[in-house]
């Protein structure tokens, strides 16, 4: 076996498309290599073209997924993010709202900071063994609910190939010629107008998935309906929040859609409490900016195997709240399903006993500070 690298990321360096055309035109001739891959990438820059465009007319774009591209992108929305990252072919690095103050527009700061330190207060009389460190990041954590999915203040990593990132810019110009206009949709085609007029010029004509149909996997398209088997399809009702956290699990797919009347998240560690209705209040007074604890449409599909590998992430005291309780209702609802089905009942029956630490085989490296017991019955 020989291997060489032919390739690779450089700190520093922006790939031009033309650079990155032609090595998808020389990757494509592997396809049907008539000899060695040294005559291949020597050989005259017109038959590397030639082959590219023809890959570009015929769609045969996978070839052109092997030049990647490593993007920053600082003071993007958290919307943005979430589109990007339910496209499956990337790697991100994103600033955290649940371990960061975030900055926001003066409406969002006031009552942020508002319920920074009401939920301060209350983990502390809920909790009193947490230190202060603790109580910050959860109380952050809580109040990023309303923070608007447009607010302008994520920064992040976005790693991609050039295929990709071509089909994005046309998604984003399909959705700005087609979508029908709405609250949400004239607020989110201007997103997209800044971001392909901050993008490098990288878009190539003819490489993009309009042969295929094909446009951003975020939004639902029509109604799913649920089944759980070896194979699953789940609906239920979260945040954006949520939805944020799930997408980390790429081998599942998930899509969103809005109700036809705004609900709101209320965080455990307030739900009936006095504040409970303050907190509707004033996230209600933010609807309009679409907060990220608006309450949406969600579906997810996967395979069990896979299911079981998002219990084993997010069945934990570490878990963002929302998304463990949400799992564990999930697998309660999948071992009903399939309660005489013995093969997939007994498969799944192991990771439903509580948080991961239960798990067979699972050894926590980082025990959290709630243990197997409170993991699942906390309130923060």
């Amino acid at each position: 076996m020989k291997i060489n690298i032919i390739a690779s990321t450089k700190v520093g360096y922006e790939l031009p498309k033309e650079e990155a055309v032609n090595f998808s035109g020389k990757s494509a001739g592997i396809c049907y290599l008539p000899d060695t891959l040294d005559v291949l990438f020597n050989e005259p820059i017109e038959k590397t073209e030639k082959r590219a465009s023809m890959n570009i007319q015929s769609g045969h774009h996978s070839v052109f997924g092997h030049a990647t591209y490593n993007l920053s992108l600082e003071g993007i929305p958290k919307i943005l993010a979430m589109i990007l990252n339910n496209e499956k072919v990337y790697n991100t690095s994103e600033k955290s709202a649940r371990y960061t103050v975030m900055q926001t527009s003066d409406e969002e700061q006031v009552l942020y900071d508002k319920w920074i330190e009401i939920y301060k207060k209350r983990i502390t009389e809920e909790y009193p063994n947490f230190d202060e460190k603790r109580v910050k990041k959860l109380a952050q954590e809580n109040a990023r609910y309303l923070i608007s999915v447009f607010t302008p203040a994520t920064v992040m990593e976005y790693s991609t190939n050039f295929c990709q990132l071509n089909y994005i810019i046309n998604f984003a110009k399909d959705y700005i010629d087609n979508e029908p206009d709405t609250k949400f949709s004239v607020k989110l085609k201007e997103v997209f107008k800044e971001f392909i007029a901050a993008l490098p010029d990288l878009e190539v004509e003819g490489l993009n998935a309009r042969f295929k149909n094909r446009k951003f996997s975020f939004f639902a398209t029509r109604e799913r309906k649920e089944e759980f088997g070896e194979n699953y399809c789940t609906n239920y009702k979260a945040t954006f929040a949520e939805l944020a956290q799930a997408q980390r699990h790429r081998t599942l797919a998930y899509e969103m859609s809005f109700s036809d009347t705004n609900e709101f998240f209320v965080p455990d560690i307030i739900k009936g409490t006095e504040y409970e209705e303050e907190w509707l209040k004033d996230i209600k007074s933010l609807e309009d900016n679409f907060p990220q604890g608006l309450l949406i449409n969600i579906n997810e599909r996967g395979t069990i195997e896979n299911f079981v590998l998002k219990c084993q992430e997010r069945l934990c005291g570490a878990a963002q709240l929302e998304i463990a309780k949400q799992t564990k209702e999930t697998m309660n609802r999948y071992l009903e399903a399939v309660k005489d089905d013995e093969a997939l009942y007994n498969y799944l029956l192991p990771y439903s006993k509580g948080a991961r630490c239960t798990f067979p085989g699972f050894k926590c490296t980082a025990p959290c500070i709630f243990g197997p017991k409170l993991a699942m019955d906390r309130k923060i």
